[in-house]
């Protein structure tokens, strides 16, 4: 590909990437604006990118000020904008309306034949005594990523209330998508009309959120897995944050992001510096090439997991509290068994925790259930072939525990009360540098005298009148840097670590707290039906390595549905496959099957975990068909799954999308997921080409026509395999 190219006075520039291209207004010493975001044109001169910029230049409309009122990746007031402003704070109540001017451009352009690149703008308002730095870039997946620096370079402090990046869309986007959700049913789509005004999402949890916007896209009407022009933003901060959709009368359209700054929360003294969160876009045409951006781009770096993803054994709904160590160890044995490579020992091993009510805070081994240490129990499992893992809450603290009786300083607050209980926990001050050294010396203690591979990394309430007791401040941006800090320095010390979000489950999801953990727990709620939903929403924006998929037991706890063992495995298959479910006490049938699942994944993952991820648009919402497809389109696996009762009986054919168009495939049942109507049921007259030679076609004549399904009941999955002939 041909480097980006630039007017001749380096006004305007172009970045081209992965059929993509961002074209940035650098002209006049403002702040840069957006021409376009969205399908490259191709290269474009110096001339011609002068004639694109009078192409798109907007119609005068003389309100807020006389001429075009141009929107800055960081909107202000002074050139005219009324919307959502890039920029609230103010200098004891005056510079409350900044006009920043360019003081520097630098330019990291790819070598010739690479794509992407990035800018870094320099600007400074001298009356507001501000200084900014934008970073934009276009990497070579095609996201734009995007962040703001604000310095205070005046003699006095300066309050920032906000800080919003934004990136324009077209008018032909007039459909949103975005998430709500709750605790056991994270990131649920809902879809609204792009209409003229603000659609705006915010966090004030102190974490991701079970509801966050998660993703925010705008696209063409009726836009879908595969079709239809998609622009989408994400907010990577694990803390409070906002993400919007603005359309003006005046035919701007915009997505927007930042963080939510509670009141009085940032104060930057002289020199003092704001780094906002990183904005990621993304263009495609479709949801699954928007999510394959985002994945390629998670996958390029250096730090992405690469070694095989283990399967897990969780103890927590096998055990709950109740640990003991000969139980313990027939599961170790049983998880053996079946090929785990992972036992993971969940909540109940420290301090005074027989329950929920205690014990947070107390990170050591609790002399009562464990009087020889965790040693015995880590040899064994050791022994075994597996790593061994464990389960932490670093931030929260029970009043009844050791830690909060010696210090209820350390308790986050607004000074005079303390919040409210949720799950009988508070929420420790780790911008508190004492707090915060006697948690990393508890965690670095056990991470050195135990072989320690994994820590779920939990976070179990929401953050209510978060603030620092000693000055009564809102405290939720520095918590959240102070739990940045702390995985930081625990895998510096301990470079073999890997680290789960978890979160109650999901609520803490997004690209930053993934830049130092290695996979997430998509959701607490392990019933099959409600994990294709949340499993294939979460997947839009993470691959499948990095999504914890666990099978439970028979009857989920969380929801009191009952599934076959061959749809809850079907449905973890997709994913970092696991087990959360007492299999000492399944049966020997259960537990071949099980092996049979967790045998297949092993073949399977160095494509699941590779390949790209895809989704069918099937008329009927019973049916879903999902999979993924090697990278060289050289095989695929596609789960097809009724999620209820089936408009027609049986449903009628499904499209394999993704593969390619002119290549032979053979495509077959794959076992064990090749039994429709569950491993214990007979099977009646199926279809012809149901066997295990299968039929072979194109790749082309796959996509348009696709294969017949057979029947199935409800809340069950089968499984296809595709492999170039």
């Amino acid at each position: 590909m041909t480097p980006p190219t630039a007017s001749p006075d380096h006004g305007i520039v172009q970045l081209r990437a992965a059929g993509v291209s961002l074209v940035l207004d650098l002209t006049g010493g403002t702040l840069p604006r957006v021409l376009h975001w969205g399908a490259d044109p191709g290269p474009m001169d110096g001339a011609e990118l002068d004639a694109f910029a009078r192409a798109q230049a907007p119609q005068p409309i003389a309100f807020s000020v006389d001429g075009a009122v141009p929107v800055a990746i960081l909107p202000e007031q002074s050139a005219g904008w009324l919307g959502t402003p890039g920029l609230v704070g103010n200098r004891e109540g005056a510079q409350f309306s900044t006009a920043f001017t360019v003081r520097e451009v630098r330019r990291e352009l790819p070598a010739e034949d690479a794509a992407g690149g990035r800018l870094t703008v320099e600007a400074a308002d001298e009356i507001a005594g501000l200084g900014l730095r934008l970073t934009v870039e276009l990497t070579p997946q095609g996201l734009v990523r995007q962040r703001a620096e604000l310095t205070n370079e005046g003699a006095t402090p300066f309050a920032l209330d906000a800080l919003n990046l934004t990136l324009p869309v077209p008018a032909a986007a007039t459909e949103l998508l975005d998430f709500a959700g709750h605790h056991l049913r994270e990131r649920a789509p809902q879809r609204t009309p792009f209409t003229q005004g603000i659609r705006m999402r915010e966090s004030r949890t102190g974490r991701t959120g079970f509801d966050a916007a998660f993703l925010l896209i705008a696209g063409t009407a009726g836009f879908g897995a595969r079709s239809g022009e998609v622009w989408g933003v994400h907010t990577a901060w694990s803390g409070n944050h906002r993400t919007f959709a603005e359309r003006t009368f005046h035919a701007v359209s915009l997505l927007g992001s930042g963080e939510v700054l509670l009141s009085g929360e940032v104060r930057l003294a002289p020199g003092e510096s704001y780094i906002s969160p990183w904005q990621y876009g993304s263009y495609a045409t479709g949801l699954d090439e928007l999510a394959g951006r985002f994945h390629r781009w998670l996958r390029s770096r250096p730090g992405h997991p690469r070694r095989p993803r283990p399967v897990v054994i969780n103890t927590w709904e096998a055990v709950y509290f109740d640990h003991d160590l000969g139980r313990l160890k027939a599961l170790a044995d049983a998880a053996a068994e079946v090929g785990a490579e992972r036992f993971v020992l969940d909540d109940g091993w420290f301090g005074g925790r027989r329950d929920d009510r205690r014990g947070l805070g107390d990170w050591f081994v609790s002399p009562e259930v464990w009087p020889q240490g965790l040693g015995p129990l880590i040899s064994h499992v050791n022994s075994l072939g597996m790593e061994f893992g464990l389960w932490v809450e670093p931030e929260m603290v029970n009043e009844e525990s050791d830690l909060a009786r010696a210090h209820p300083d350390w308790i986050m607050s607004t000074g005079d009360r303390l919040p409210g209980r949720s799950r009988h926990q508070q929420v420790l001050d780790l911008a508190n540098p004492e707090a915060y050294a006697y948690i990393l010396g508890c965690l670095d203690a056990l991470l050195t005298e135990y072989p320690i591979a994994y820590f779920k990394w939990d976070h179990n309430r929401d953050l209510v009148e978060a603030g620092h007791p000693a000055t009564g401040r809102a405290g939720v941006h520095d918590q959240t840097l102070a739990a940045y800090r702390l995985m930081d320095e625990l895998r510096s010390r301990h470079p073999g670590l890997e680290i789960e979000s978890c979160a109650s489950g999901g609520a803490r999801i997004d690209l930053e707290v993934l830049q130092r953990t290695d996979r997430v727990w998509v959701s607490d709620c392990n019933d099959a039906l409600e994990r294709q939903e949340i499993q294939r929403w979460t997947n839009l924006l993470l691959p499948l390595e990095l999504m914890g998929t666990h099978v439970g037991p028979g009857t989920a706890h969380t929801t009191g549905r009952t599934h076959a063992l061959d749809f809850r495995a079907g449905t973890a298959l997709f994913g970092h496959f696991g087990i959360e479910w007492d299999i000492a006490r399944a049966t020997p049938e259960e537990r071949k099957r099980l092996a049979a699942w967790i045998a297949l994944h092993k073949e399977l993952r160095p494509l699941l975990h590779s390949g790209t991820a895809v989704h069918a648009d099937h008329p009927d919402p019973a049916v879903r068909l999902h999979g993924v497809v090697a990278a060289d389109r050289s095989e695929a696996v596609f789960a097809v799954v009724a999620t209820g009762s089936t408009e027609l009986y049986p449903a009628g054919p499904v499209r394999l999308p993704g593969l390619d168009p002119d290549a032979l495939y053979h495509v077959r049942p794959q076992a064990p997921g090749d039994v429709p109507e569950g491993p214990a049921e007979r099977r009646h007259a199926m279809l012809p080409w149901w066997t295990p030679e299968g039929v072979t076609l194109r790749g082309a004549a796959l996509a348009a026509a696709g294969v017949q399904l057979p029947a199935l009941f409800p809340e069950r999955l089968v499984l296809l395999r595709a492999t170039r002939a």
